[in-house]
């Protein structure tokens, strides 16, 4: 399931710095992990969904190199994002 417009645009507003700010790092994971509490919801109902199972692993590794990328060039940005998203690390 892919996020539909009007939830996108409510994680813009709440993460970047106007509405149009999509491709900033905090978006980025903001999408990935509402993506990634779908899935995880999903995946309580159809354990043998292996295929979808394999693009939460992705979608992981994608949201944990940005969060990396985030922790190296901007800590008080990063801590602040693991805050609000309540992400554990």
């Amino acid at each position: 399931m892919s996020l539909n417009e009007s939830k996108k645009r409510s994680i813009i507003i709440q993460y970047g710095s106007n509405e149009k700010d999509s491709g900033k790092s905090e978006v980025q994971i903001a999408f990935l992990t509402a993506q990634i509490n779908y899935l995880q919801n999903h995946f309580l109902i159809h354990k043998k969904d292996h295929s979808s199972r394999r693009g939460l692993l992705k979608m992981v590794s994608k949201r944990r190199k940005l969060l990396n990328y985030l922790k190296n060039n901007n800590s008080t940005r990063y801590n602040k994002i693991i805050e609000l998203l309540l992400l554990r690390r």
